[in-house]
């Protein structure tokens, strides 16, 4: 209680671990908890790109897409491990949107944000190229095809904490913000570590709120505001499948109801669907895809799919709850993905609450919430947009880089196989090689849990990503969830209880500083 930090976050989502990175990096002594593991709420349950939103273009949001397109390749260039380009096809639906409209859309999509290494659109003839094959023969003859990029969204989050954490944040998962106050203009913040039970305080001279879904329930915790915004929370949900075809491209289709699904290859073997826009009504820890939904997905992409999916099809589903800025839309799906802050001044210490947002514009966000606490904030070292030039951790590599780092991986670590390699280098880029360290053999990475993890692996990434379960490692810090089988997760936690019990070195840092 004797130091008092320039900032508070609480929320470990996109948002708030974005503005910890910032501010950190502009010097500023930084805390941020989150109530459960980081991007355990909306940052890891999206579509998983990275895109400017051509759809929001029909509800006038350009100055959003602009942002939104600028944003999608400085990503791209400081994660490139985590970040990978990806084509999009928008097969020509006779009956909905008509062609022109999608080529002015396209055009803008094209030429509004600053494009430079992603390549331009192009026309698709479906009846001819390799992309119209799964498609229902005849019925869409024509199309586009586009670029944006495809995103490891719990990766990005836990790497973007690990880079403020490397400057000097304190990150403390798995702890409430129980009570929140001011005390002679200083803000104090009663927390609980929800494994341990043991209680602490922290105070700040400035608090940002970026709880996401729970953005209004921490302001129920006493601090004194009556907040003018108002949060509407939107369920998305996806569906994953078994690979439905061989190309690398992605699908966007159009529903007759107005609203759009992606269809995505996702971890080599699976392919990813989503999302729903319909809102939501309850706690958002307790969100799952509804059988309706799941029926809507899979109706969806079967207007457009040769091979009908069908419930029966699902490997797994997700869903999340969007913290949308309430601006009145009828409809879900017309709601505006920007945000909007809301900097309120009770008793003198500042407070800023983030409504709505999205993956894409999150480091933008950062910088501008960082403006909004400029006179607020002490820090000798303005060094407004470092966030753009500085990659995240394992990022410092070209972005055309990544097969040959899985080839120097297998040069070094002959033992790995070319798939184990690829995952690695994917996952950490640059920093694979921290997780390796000394090994010579397969054996040095400790006993392995199928799917290419390893006891090494999950050691690392306890004691360096904040991992506590074994879900935090299969379901956010990777997706082998989906190869794993219930039994074989649940020995990885049997093996994490082990180790902490006869281990001398914890295997969980306090405060995750390495």
């Amino acid at each position: 209680m004797d130091r008092i930090f320039d900032l508070a976050i609480v929320g470990g989502g996109i948002n708030g671990c974005g503005i910890a990175r910032d501010a950190a990096g502009r010097g500023n002594s930084v805390f941020l908890c989150e109530m459960n593991d980081l991007a355990s709420g909306t940052s890891s349950w999206s579509t998983k790109l990275v895109h400017g939103g051509l759809r929001y273009l029909e509800y006038y949001e350009f100055r959003l897409v602009r942002e939104a397109l600028i944003e999608r390749e400085i990503l791209w260039q400081i994660a490139p491990h985590i970040i990978r380009p990806l084509r999009f096809v928008l097969p020509h639906h006779a009956g909905l949107r008509p062609a022109w409209l999608l080529r002015l859309g396209l055009f803008l999509y094209d030429h509004i944000g600053g494009r430079h290494l992603l390549p331009p659109t192009r026309s698709v003839d479906l009846t001819q190229d390799a992309v119209g094959r799964p498609l229902i023969p005849n019925r869409y003859t024509r199309g586009f095809e586009y670029s944006d990029c495809f995103v490891d969204d719990a990766r990005l989050v836990v790497l973007t904490a690990r880079d403020a954490a490397d400057r000097g944040a304190d990150i403390r998962t798995r702890t409430r913000a129980v009570a929140i106050r001011q005390v002679e203009g200083i803000w104090q913040v009663d927390l609980e570590n929800t494994v341990s039970g043991v209680r602490s305080s922290i105070r700040a001279r400035v608090l940002v709120n970026a709880g996401g879904p729970w953005v209004e329930d921490v302001l129920a915790r006493g601090v004194g505001v009556n907040a003018r915004a108002k949060v509407r929370l939107v369920q998305g949900s996806h569906i994953v499948v078994r690979k439905l075809y061989a190309h690398d491209r992605a699908y966007i289709f159009q529903n007759a109801d107005g609203r759009i699904i992606f269809v995505i290859p996702y971890q080599d073997d699976f392919t990813l669907i989503g999302t729903t826009d319909q809102d939501f009504d309850g706690d958002p820890a307790n969100v799952k895809a509804t059988a309706k939904e799941i029926e809507y997905l899979c109706a969806s992409a079967s207007e457009y799919l040769a091979r009908p999916v069908k419930p029966e099809d699902v490997v797994w589903t997700y869903s999340g709850v969007r913290p949308l800025y309430d601006d009145g839309a009828s409809e879900a799906k017309a709601a505006t993905r920007d945000y909007v802050f809301e900097l309120d001044l009770p008793g003198g210490a500042p407070l800023l609450s983030i409504y709505g947002g999205k993956i894409t514009t999150y480091r933008r966000l950062a910088e501008e919430a960082l403006e909004r606490l400029d006179p607020y904030l002490r820090s000798a070292k303005a060094r407004e947009g470092w966030t753009g030039k500085s990659p995240l951790p394992g990022g410092d590599m070209d972005v055309s880089a990544i097969p040959a780092l899985t080839a120097e991986l297998q040069r070094n670590y002959p033992f790995l196989d070319p798939i184990h390699a690829g995952r690695l280098a994917h996952a950490y880029g640059t920093r694979a090689s921290r997780l390796l360290g000394d090994a010579k053999t397969s054996a040095d990475l400790g006993p392995s849990f199928g799917a290419t993890l390893t006891g090494r692996e999950v050691k690392y990434l306890m004691a360096s990503e904040w991992a506590f379960t074994a879900d935090d490692i299969v379901w956010r810090r990777s997706k082998l969830g989906l190869r794993l089988s219930s039994a074989e997760i649940a020995a990885i936690d049997d093996w994490i209880a082990a180790e902490a019990g006869h281990s001398e070195t914890p295997l969980r840092e306090v405060g995750g500083r390495t």
